[in-house]
């Protein structure tokens, strides 16, 4: 990597790990522009030193395209992009409207792919760059309750995989970011969305509305340390620290809960595969 200083582009940077890492880039003499939809919510690390603007993931592309080459004329340059803007909507897959499941995808799916195109071309012209989507525990396990969730955390998983073989070309390094359990503000009543139309009547009981229940109860009980989270971030992100000369992984798994979670579903695919391997290959064209 270059030794110019790394200049970040931070989406969701009013809350959680986008303010995180924010804090920890400033920290190290990095530049920052921090971005949100409520102005409020970045002045603290305005503060602090960042550049922040008021930016919404949902614009129109042509709206992403100007606030990404106002972006790029603070420094003249965004080296590292961070794609953290997303929420969950929570709630069996049956209750939810098509303009929630919409607002869902929108936000934590399109937006990443609106402004990492958006930041794309710059990247290549100075041929490097580095780009982190946020993905999850739930890129990995389906859970009831968090059906919508998964969906958009999976696609960001493939986006992240396709766009690392799209983009080395150019010099692009592309990461999937995909945390367990942290305490941030993410699961605080409020926050997760719920959907209009409650089945209530139907579900109680049931294991989507169980999950529901038990993300109350973990609200602010996760394993992780989110300030922990962002440092590992920028380390990896940078080449340095704890991932000192090391190459970028495809996945940058955040917390025990989520390495072991990838662990099990990665031995329950490989056993699903040695039952029915026969069944499966038995649909190919003999030769």
């Amino acid at each position: 990597m270059p030794s110019d200083t790394p200049v970040w582009f931070i989406t969701g940077a009013g809350t959680g790990f986008g303010q995180a890492i924010a804090r920890e880039a400033l920290s190290r003499g990095h530049k920052v522009i921090a971005t949100g939809r409520k102005p409020h919510t970045l002045v603290e690390l305005e503060s602090a030193g960042a550049k922040t603007q008021q930016f919404d993931v949902n614009a129109p592309s042509e709206v992403v395209e100007e606030k990404i080459k106002e972006a790029v004329g603070f420094y003249g340059r965004i080296t590292h992009l961070i794609n953290a803007a997303g929420y969950v909507l929570e709630g069996a897959i049956e209750e939810t409207s098509d303009k929630e499941i919409y607002d869902s995808l929108n936000t934590n799916v399109i937006g990443a792919i609106r402004v990492t195109r958006a930041v794309t071309p710059y990247m290549r012209a100075q041929g490097y760059g580095f780009i982190a989507i946020f993905g999850s525990y739930f890129s990995w396990v389906g859970q009831a309750g968090c059906g919508m969730y998964n969906t958009t955390k999976w696609a960001c998983s493939g986006l992240s995989e396709g766009l690392t073989q799209e983009l080395k070309a150019f010099g692009i390094t592309v990461t999937c970011v995909e945390p367990g359990g942290f305490r941030t503000a993410f699961l605080n009543k409020g926050k997760r969305i719920t959907p209009e139309k409650s089945m209530k009547d139907v579900y109680e009981g049931t294991p989507a509305y169980e999950y529901m229940r038990m993300m109350d109860l973990d609200d602010n009980q996760q394993l992780g340390d989110v300030a922990k989270g962002a440092t590992v971030i920028v380390d990896v992100l940078t080449q340095t620290g704890v991932a000192k000369d090391k190459p970028v992984p495809l996945r940058v798994v955040l917390g025990s809960d989520c390495v072991e979670g990838i662990r099990r579903k990665c031995r329950e695919t490989l056993a699903l595969l040695d039952e029915w391997e026969d069944v499966f290959v038995s649909t190919d064209i003999k030769a």
